[in-house]
């Protein structure tokens, strides 16, 4: 966990200390402070994609969070979706997995109901990347697509100028429902004074050609003027404050306790060892209520754990892998983290009551996928997972995942992958999510190597096998980290243990601002 907050740290700095010196100097806030000065609590808020673009665009310099910072929090006591770009970071410009990740934003403030704010520093585009970033229907249009729809949809838009904000990207803020503009920083306007310059040949500064003054007094573009960072956010609190609220969903929630047991004593539980097995009954402990779950069929499809407890006084229906040693009528069996048929079955049946029941679900992943082999064939495993799978897929209460072990293949689509549109999927530093493990992915693969150059009348030594084998498995191995997929938005963030209640619980409070009337139904698939 202390790798975690060292990445956490350096990714922070954004830009770099010496950019945010220069940022600070304009007498501007960077966009974490920002972000932190508008939640009433800043501890209680979620970060939405830190590490995304972790590790990526390293020929264009880095891009640390893609250059914007994403939290869920509560601005004036209303739960709200907090959009800031970071302008230490290439002048705020939009890198591909910058859109991807506004757009994430946009989807949580839409399937949730909730307001989204806007801070908005950026230089628009970044030039070099425009063929990735676009053109394409899950490209930066589709951001202002989505503002339109919210717009029609009832769900409040708050947009800041509080830096630059040129050509394509002045549209986000403008079709919001209320804009603010900085006096002195805020910029806003389709094209710059150079490029007006060479366009049309008139000479003109950008404060004049689109500055606070001009679009608050002369254009009427923007609806407020602020004198600074500070005042432009109190501004938006005071707006927020007079927001009505629509019906909820009404999830059952109870005074909150603790659990009776520690998550902080997890390493004597959760072995770090991913072969070995463990009692998912002791993470569970750890993370609901007083330590309080009750099971759902305990006896039956026992590689599934399935049953009913509260997180922070939600109620919520818990599906998780379970990796330990049980006694069975034919003896002791191992479930190493594998998809049995009855335990699909039962999974699927408890994602129905739950649903049923108007319950929300979280999903435990530590999953190698479902069992194979002919006897799991024969019995039927692919129509079983197949239940499972379109019983999840349909499910109206909301869902949310998280990968504490591995996350394999088709385990990890039952078990709701991003794939499966969870509110908030989240991993653990431990976790692993690829098709199959480094180990199982080199062998197959130089077995495939060996049949070729076999056929072709040619053989590799014993030497020249293994190091085929590990470049293969090394190569892999470094496609596990939680932080891959982090950097891709495979998953909303990683999260260390101790934060798991607080990350479930705002993403529960947040799914319970939509009221959803649409009926559980299963389609064709017959569970």
């Amino acid at each position: 966990m202390h790798h975690l907050n060292q990445q956490r740290e350096t990714t922070y700095l954004g830009g770099g200390t010496k950019k945010i010196t220069k940022h600070k100097a304009k007498g501007k806030l960077t966009a974490r402070e920002r972000i932190d000065l508008l939640l009433d609590q800043p501890s209680q808020g979620i970060e939405i994609g830190t590490f995304t673009a972790h590790n990526m665009y390293e020929e264009h310099g880095g891009c640390p969070s893609a250059g914007v910072v994403v939290k869920m929090g509560k601005v004036s006591e209303r739960l709200c979706v907090i959009v800031a770009n970071d302008a230490t970071v290439k002048a705020g410009a939009w890198f591909p997995l910058t859109g991807k990740k506004n757009l994430r934003a946009q989807e949580i403030a839409i399937e949730n109901n909730i307001p989204i704010i806007y801070l908005v520093d950026s230089a628009g585009v970044y030039l070099p990347l425009q063929d990735e970033i676009f053109p394409d229907k899950e490209h930066f249009g589709r951001i202002f697509r989505n503002n339109a729809v919210m717009s029609a949809q009832g769900i409040p838009q708050i947009a800041a100028i509080m830096g630059s904000c040129v050509a394509g990207g002045a549209y986000l803020p403008i079709m919001s429902d209320e804009a603010l503009i900085v006096d002195g920083t805020g910029s806003v306007f389709l094209a710059g004074s150079y490029l007006v310059k060479s366009a049309i040949g008139e000479s003109i500064d950008n404060e004049t050609l689109g500055g606070a003054t001009t679009h608050c007094e002369i254009s009427g573009v923007t609806d407020y003027k602020c004198e600074d960072d500070a005042a432009c956010i109190q501004q938006i609190k005071q707006l927020v404050d007079k927001m009505g609220h629509s019906p909820l969903s009404n999830f059952n929630r109870k005074e909150a306790l603790l659990p009776k047991k520690s998550i902080n004593d997890l390493t004597e539980v959760f072995p770090e060892d991913r072969t070995k097995p463990y009692d998912m009954m002791n993470i569970i402990d750890r993370l609901v209520d007083n330590s309080e779950f009750d099971q759902y069929k305990e006896g039956y499809g026992q590689s599934m754990l399935c049953g009913y407890g509260r997180i922070d006084g939600w109620a919520i229906g818990i599906v998780a892998n379970q990796r330990t040693i049980v006694k069975t009528k034919k003896g002791e069996m191992q479930m190493g983290g594998v998809i049995y048929s009855d335990a699909a079955d039962k999974a699927a049946r408890f994602i129905m009551n739950c649903n049923q029941k108007k319950i929300p679900l979280l999903f435990i992943h530590d999953v190698t996928g479902f069992m194979v082999g002919s006897r799991s064939e024969h019995g039927g495993i692919i129509k079983d997972g197949a239940k499972m799978v379109n019983a999840m897929s349909n499910s109206v209460v909301p869902k949310f995942s998280l990968v504490i072990g591995n996350s394999y293949g088709a385990g990890n689509y039952a078990m709701c992958g991003k794939a499966y549109d969870p509110r908030l999927m989240l991993a653990w530093p431990t976790a692993k999510i690829a098709v199959m493990s480094g180990k199982s992915a080199a062998t197959t693969l130089l077995q495939i190597k060996l049949a070729s150059l076999k056929s072709q009348g040619k053989t590799l030594s014993k030497e020249e096998e293994q190091s085929l084998f590990d470049d293969i498995k090394n190569k892999y191995d470094e496609q596990l980290s939680p932080y891959y997929a982090a950097a891709r938005l495979w998953v909303d963030e990683i999260i260390a243990p101790e934060e798991t209640r607080k990350y479930i619980s705002l993403g529960i409070e947040a799914a319970n601002q939509k009221m959803n009337e649409k009926p559980y139904t299963l389609g064709l698939i017959q569970t």
